[in-house]
């Protein structure tokens, strides 16, 4: 058999390129041109059928009459914050995470609580259906009645669907499938493109909720090209260590709900388990106040959480050490420049580690005035107040800034037992909130006169 006609595909947006070159041609990204097969170009008589067919229908905007899509809880309180309430008929939900974090164990779960009401389809293409129904067994999910599909053909899967008719279907997983009309292997960016396409505009034309398992590269990525995620309607990540029993799914895109929502769940040995009350998972339980230690009250999506931000000063040996776990690391570096400048705190001969308990990302600027406390402390081996929170972003020019949603972060802080709170003026109360004494900061130094009243 001849040897096919190789070409170079970049995964971020699909161009091809004759021969490797380190900078994409068409986006314009470094290091994305991997070999692939060349796929046979479309013929020109089906492009000029469907012109000869006639253009699409026009609609005023005024004329149309949208409803509300009603919404089908999963039965996982903490999967549904996520999803923005449940799955809405034609949605297509892709899901990704690092190999073993619990994506199938979750959507199994799912899918075993909606189908006594809902007609439901597993489609595995990387487990058999014995390697599935023991993990339905050993997980004790009732799933008598879950049909499975181990397939891995897009044809056979797609005309599967149009004959079983379900309304939600899982696929496991999107970098399985293959569509016989391309001669690349599965897995590949022409694959992967293809398969999502056409798997997304079945389920729009049926209405059938779809849920696409996806693989992540070493960088944490989903793998695939990137018009992948502009595809489907809603991108969930798994996020946490696989050593740890904590998981935590983040919405990163979603067309009917809102976006960085976060769902926390506890791996147990009969499958993941919602967290009601997460804050208690980011905080230590210290015997008593510790230098380092600050609690944030953080914002993900429409959740207020407390998280433990901790810090480690320490004498360097030669080139000082900026390290930060959980939270961005260039922005710990302008803070410690801050501090310098408008405070008068100096690290430059110190060695600088951040970290935030239990795992979580922090993405968010209001952290800034918790991480700079916290790493004051442990400079001056002094621990902060008892029951004390802060937020705040601080600027360049030394201020602080308010962040969103201050009223919603207060009341969670009072509702876990915190009395004290560190906070940006802008964000300051009307009217007092029970339980917890406010102090509105205009700029970093006066953090720092405040701490010396206690």
């Amino acid at each position: 058999m001849a040897r096919g006609k190789t070409v170079y595909i970049c995964t971020e947006c699909g161009a091809q390129s004759p021969k490797w070159q380190g900078q994409c041609p068409g986006c314009g990204q470094w290091n994305t041109l991997v070999e692939g097969v060349a796929e046979p170009a479309a013929g020109s008589g089906g492009r000029f059928a469907a012109l000869a067919a006639g253009a699409g229908r026009l609609q005023k905007l005024s004329e149309i009459n949208p409803e509300e899509s009603p919404r089908e809880p999963t039965g996982i309180e903490e999967l549904d914050r996520v999803l923005g309430g449940g799955l809405v008929p034609g949605m297509v939900v892709l899901i990704g995470g690092d190999p073993g974090i619990g994506k199938s164990t979750l959507l199994l779960q799912a899918l075993t609580r909606l189908a006594p009401t809902r007609k439901a389809l597993y489609v595995s293409g990387e487990e058999s259906a014995e390697q599935i129904a023991l993990r339905a067994r050993r997980l004790q999910l009732e799933a008598g009645d879950l049909p499975l599909l181990p397939e891995i053909s897009l044809e056979k899967i797609v005309a599967s669907l149009q004959t079983i008719k379900p309304d939600v279907v899982v696929i496991d997983s999107i970098q399985t499938l293959y569509s016989e009309s391309l001669q690349s292997a599965p897995g590949s960016v022409a694959q992967v493109r293809e398969c999502a396409a056409q798997l997304t505009r079945h389920a729009k034309a049926t209405g059938t909720s779809m849920v696409l398992v996806g693989h992540v590269t070493k960088d944490g990525a989903l793998a695939g090209p990137r018009v992948l995620e502009h595809i489907v309607d809603t991108v969930l990540y798994f996020e946490g260590d696989t050593h740890s029993s904590y998981r935590l799914v983040r919405a990163i895109k979603n067309r009917f709900g809102a976006v960085n929502e976060l769902g926390v769940f506890a791996m147990t040995d009969k499958g993941l388990r919602g967290v009601s009350n997460p804050s208690a998972l980011f905080l230590s339980q210290h015997q008593q106040p510790v230098p380092g230690s600050c609690v944030l009250v953080t914002q993900e999506g429409t959740r207020p959480l407390l998280v433990e931000v901790q810090s480690l000063v320490d004498s360097a040996f030669g080139n000082p050490r900026r390290l930060s776990v959980g939270l961005e690391q260039n922005r710990l570096a302008m803070l410690l420049a801050v501090l310098h400048r408008h405070a008068g705190i100096q690290c430059a001969d110190q060695d600088v580690f951040i970290n935030a308990v239990g795992g979580v990302k922090i993405s968010e600027p209001a952290a800034d005035l918790a991480v700079s406390l916290s790493i004051v402390s442990s400079l001056t081996g002094r621990a902060l107040p008892p029951r004390l929170v802060a937020f705040g972003e601080v600027g360049l020019a030394g201020e602080i800034r308010p962040a969103p949603r201050g009223q919603e972060r207060l009341r969670e802080a009072a509702k876990l037992g915190f009395e004290i709170a560190m906070i940006p003026a802008a964000n300051a109360p009307r009217q007092p909130i029970e339980g917890i004494r406010v102090i509105a900061l205009d700029r970093i130094e006066d953090a720092f006169t405040a701490l010396r009243e206690f």
